[in-house]
Parts: structure tokens; sequence; C-alpha cells
């Protein structure tokens, strides 16, 4: 039995956002991880509190608020086994729990342009924390997660692009009434 999870790329408009991609020349420069079709199980690393750009860590994001509601995106859907699927949901359901203890590796983004590691312990940046998810999963990445950003995901051969545009418009094909209102 195959599971579906999907990568989204963002763009969110944040200064930071658009400081990354000054420096990639891409447009999408946030990655998450979702574990559901209706991005309910979204993940990543970002703001944790929306007018606070250093209060960066690990949370669930809400895909309709906040930096999402305006959004332009790419969504991803990557088949799984039940195995892998099983463990990058373990990963993440610790991280969650455990998000207190989880920083933004802002330092890691330095790392990237200077293509060197930077490691720290319980840190990550959203592209570097997407990647490592997979390849904790047996999926295969081609280079340190480190230094991957949401181009490279991108890029990943077994990920069907099956969206781009805005991300309202996306969830409002994709929920349906009664999930939202029953």
């Amino acid at each position: 039995m195959s599971y579906t999870i999907y990568i989204v790329l963002t763009k969110t408009g944040t200064l930071l956002s658009k400081a990354i991609g000054m420096y990639t020349g891409k447009e999408m420069n946030h990655a998450s991880i979702a574990f559901d079709e209706e991005l309910f199980e979204m993940y990543s690393f970002g703001r944790r509190q929306l007018n606070n750009p250093l209060s960066g860590g690990f949370l669930r994001e809400n895909a309709e608020r906040g930096l999402f509601e305006t959004a332009d995106c790419v969504v991803y859907r990557c088949r799984v086994s039940h195995y892998q699927y099983l463990e990058m949901m373990k990963i993440v359901r610790y991280m969650y729990w455990n998000r207190d203890r989880y920083k933004y590796n802002f330092i890691g983004l330095f790392g990237v342009m200077m293509q060197k590691e930077v490691r720290r312990e319980r840190a990550y940046f959203c592209s570097q924390f997407v990647a490592m998810l997979l390849k904790v999963g047996g999926l295969k990445i081609y280079q340190n997660p480190a230094l991957m950003t949401p181009h490279c995901i991108a890029q990943l051969p077994y990920l069907e692009k099956v969206y781009a545009g805005k991300l309202a418009d996306y969830l409002h094909n994709v929920r349906t009434p009664a999930m939202l209102y029953g």
C-alpha cells in the first residue's frame, strides 16, 4: 500500500523570503512538508510569531492564515511506502512535541551561500528540514540537506508537480465544504 506526502513551496513575500530570492534568483523560497492533500498536517521551520521574523522554529503551519493568505505556491506529491510514511511522521511527531527545543537555523542560510554546512544542534531552516525528512524516509537526496534550497528540492525526480498558483485557490479546490463545516 502506498501513501502520499506533499511538498509545498511558497512565495510569502517576507523580507527574508525576498532576500533569499535575491540570492537564489528563484521565486519560491519557503519549503514545507504535508502529510495530507488538504495541507492540514503541514510542517516546516519558519516564524512562530507573524510580526517577529526572529522568532523562528519548528511549527505546524496553517496554510490559510498569516503569511500564507496571499502566498503563491507550487505543490508536489510523492508516493511513499507505509514504512517511509511512518518513519517521517515519527520524526515530525517527536519534533512537534518537543518544538520548544528547536530553533531556526539562520546561520545555516549563510552556509548555503558559502556551500559549507553549518551544523547546529536542533536547528534547521525550512528546506534543510524537508530534505532531512525525505532522507530519513529513505528517499534519495542528491546533496547534503544543509545545502538544499527549495529550488533543489523541486528538482528531485520523484516529485510530481500537481499545482502552481495561489495557495488559497489550491486549498479551495481540495477542501470540500463538508470538510470545512462538517
